[in-house]
């Protein structure tokens, strides 16, 4: 099943979790499964090879890697070079943040990319950076996060954001003109995170390029997850209760017999 699914094809988006991707999200889930549970025989196989197939892709992330290339700002290419890299650096921020938690939890210190050991920090590290560049730390030195720091989006591809709140009803074409109006939006849509910029760190910020200021839900939702993956204490994971509600993996024997009577 698992192999129908593609969950150990290596082509070139292999461990991006994405929209439309959700094999590396569970492969890590799957990979914390093992770690805590250690559930053997006839599971540990599989989650064996999940788990090996998660230290793969955390691997790719690393910069001595060449799986993707990355801007001289230092923005991870997950998407190589295609509009809208954000939504999948969050992604990425966020599953690292994750397993390297999990490790640290699982009282493992790093894991091995071939023959190299890497400490826990370095995913850590690399969730850092890609949310600093994200928030400002970057060529630009725009935050693409709608309403954070000094200077942000203000032309965002969003039709709450670019109508003006006055009480007028506007079909949906009826609309188009605040979409290729000039002015900055009426309407500061805060916490919005954009597409991002293009694969040379540049950025426009015109309304009508959805590649550079549109938002939506996927990378807003990886966002979160990541600021809240960074901001948590690095041994906040509790294994003990972490699983207290997930079904047992193995059936509930049957009741024992009733004694015997003559």
């Amino acid at each position: 099943m698992a192999r129908h699914a593609g969950a150990f094809w290596g082509g070139p988006d292999y461990g991006v979790l994405s929209w439309d991707n959700k094999l590396p999200g569970a492969q890590v889930l799957l990979s914390r499964l093992r770690l805590f549970l250690s559930p053997g025989y006839p599971y540990e196989e599989i989650l064996r090879t999940f788990h090996n197939q998660t230290d793969i892709v955390m691997c790719s992330f690393l910069p001595i890697f060449r799986s993707f290339n990355r801007t001289k700002g230092g923005l991870i290419q997950l998407n190589h070079g295609r509009p809208q890299p954000l939504q999948y650096v969050v992604n990425a921020a966020f599953l690292a943040a994750v397993y390297s938690d999990y490790l640290e939890a699982a009282d493992t210190p790093g894991w091995y990319c071939g023959p190299s050991f890497y400490p826990t920090s370095v995913l850590r590290e690399f969730a850092k950076t890609q949310i600093d560049y994200i928030l400002g730390k970057n060529p630009q030195k725009m935050s693409y996060v709608v309403g954070f720091g000094i200077r942000y989006p203000k032309h965002v591809h969003h039709r709450g954001a670019s109508i003006p709140k006055n009480g007028v009803k506007h079909t949906c074409k009826g609309g188009w003109k605040w979409r290729d109006a000039r002015k900055p939006n009426p309407n500061t849509i805060v916490g919005a995170m954009v597409a991002g910029p293009d694969r040379h760190d540049g950025f426009h910020d015109v309304r009508t390029n959805y590649n550079y200021t549109e938002p939506n839900l996927a990378g807003n939702a990886g966002l979160v997850a990541a600021l809240v993956a960074l901001s948590g204490e690095v041994t906040g994971i509790d294994k003990n209760t972490i699983f207290s509600a997930v079904p047992p993996l193995f059936p509930t024997p049957p009741p024992p017999p009733a004694p015997w009577r003559p």
